[in-house]
């Protein structure tokens, strides 16, 4: 299906893998995207009664239609209503928590091109509310995924028109979790958090 923004520029997902590229996997994983894997562990959570923490859904306009049969209606075309924020909110410990999840190929840095303005706008915004706002950031290459609070994020966003235009991994080792593979869920990102609340 092809989603438009509402300027019309195509969508490209910047977490789906291209040909060119192609991703280690790992058992752990079972072959699972980190969506994938985070929407297992909000299962999970809320299954536990761990935490209520939810994928936003993104408001697309339909705009063409395609009915070879009564019963096989084919959306063919769409438009994003709206920017979209981040990927996950909810709420975990009696605190409001919203993050974003995004993976790169690269080895050394997380480009800060996969971010948008509005996604750090909003992140600056939960957290002047006193809620955790932070990002999950996997590096398919190393088979490694760390969280992060949001302001060292920010951080390297208000500095790139100055300085470098990405976030080293070192920096993402030295101030976040990383969070290993689990059994259930396999991704226990809340345990990341857990761990940065207490070197708060």
């Amino acid at each position: 299906m092809a989603i438009n923004y509402p300027n019309g520029q195509k969508f490209v997902d910047p977490n789906t893998p291209t040909k060119s590229t192609s991703q280690p996997t790992n058992q752990a994983k079972r072959g699972m995207t980190l969506e994938e894997e985070l929407n297992h562990a909000n299962a999970y959570y809320l299954a536990t009664d761990r935490a209520v923490i939810y994928k936003k859904p993104t408001p697309i306009q339909i705009v063409h239609v395609d009915y070879p049969a009564r019963s096989a209606a084919k959306i063919t075309e769409g438009y994003f209503r709206e920017a979209s924020t981040t990927d996950y909110n909810g709420v975990y410990n009696g605190k409001y928590i919203d993050f974003d999840a995004k993976e790169t190929a690269n080895k050394q840095s997380f480009p800060l091109k996969n971010v948008h303005a509005h996604q750090v706008e909003h992140l600056k915004r939960v957290q002047e509310q006193a809620g955790l706002a932070f990002m999950i950031i996997r590096f398919t290459s190393r088979q490694e995924t760390f969280a992060i609070w949001a302001d060292l994020l920010i951080q390297f966003w208000d500095q790139q028109q100055t300085q470098r235009k990405s976030i080293p991994y070192a920096e993402i080792a030295e101030n976040g979790v990383k969070i290993p593979f689990g059994l259930n869920p396999s991704l226990p990102y809340l345990d990341a958090i857990d761990l940065l609340l207490a070197q708060r």
